[in-house]
């Protein structure tokens, strides 16, 4: 949830309805549960993304940003989306990789991102001199993505598992290879590599969210660790903002910018 004064949206929907309104009310400093949605914006077709689309459009029947090759992947997975709530989304905005466009006071900016979808965005806020970047679900970074996500004051990456945790895990090996892939999901390392290198991060956040963990394949002292070692190595800009580690449970925040 991203609020300014004027705008509020909803940046993906993979909870239910109902454990969406659970975790916002864990919040109070929000206020409760909000009456109305400006957006909801939707980063790719997975149902950990997407799955609570109906049902939160239902409750706050706002335009939804979406490409139309993702919404077209959703209603293939998930043929009776609509039906399942009675109320047909016909508010939707299509929007492409590259696009940057205005809800209220808010400055949206997508991009793509490499992650196994047919059509998958990270998103960048910026109000009030403010800037937010939320990108996870992708397999490594590239240097268009590092570029966008410079001068965030939030920034929320995946950090999604340990490599030698993800070896020895449970899952089956063509599993595993989709995650370690260029397509699959960042590791600790890799998000290390790119936190230590003065180029890449700029280290002006003043928030960074490590988020999207892997229960099976990483832990949030391990996450953790690895992070903070690695803005330690850092020899320019060091980092004087905050670590926050998400957890698939609990929520995390307000933050105010």
């Amino acid at each position: 949830m991203l609020e300014t004064a004027q705008t509020r949206l909803l940046i993906d929907a993979g909870l239910s309805r109902r454990e969406t309104l659970r975790r916002l009310e864990a919040l109070p400093a929000l206020g409760g549960c909000p009456d109305r949605l400006d957006g909801i914006l939707i980063s790719h077709e997975h149902t950990d993304h997407c799955a609570g689309l109906a049902q939160l459009y239902a409750k706050w029947p706002a335009p939804v940003y979406v490409t139309a090759p993702t919404f077209d992947e959703i209603m293939r997975l998930l043929p009776s989306p609509q039906n399942a709530t009675g109320k047909r989304m016909d508010r939707l905005e299509f929007i492409r990789p590259g696009q940057r466009f205005i809800i209220g006071d808010i400055e949206v900016s997508a991009f793509a991102i490499p992650h196994d979808a047919v059509d998958p965005l990270g998103f960048t806020f910026s109000a009030n001199g403010a800037k937010v970047a939320i990108v996870t679900d992708l397999g490594y970074l590239p240097e268009l993505v590092k570029q966008h996500l410079r001068g965030a004051d939030l920034l929320i990456l995946e950090s999604n598992h340990d490599l030698e945790m993800l070896k020895v895990g449970p899952y089956p090996w063509h599993i595993k290879q989709r995650v370690m892939s260029r397509t699959g999901h960042l590791s600790n390392h890799a998000v290390s590599e790119y936190l230590a290198d003065g180029e890449s991060f700029d280290a002006q956040p003043r928030h960074l969210v490590l988020a999207h963990l892997s229960e099976n394949n990483n832990n949030p002292d391990v996450a953790r660790i690895s992070a903070e070692e690695a803005l330690r190595r850092r020899t320019a800009a060091p980092f004087a903002g905050q670590l926050h580690i998400a957890s698939q449970h609990v929520p995390l925040g307000p933050f105010n910018l």
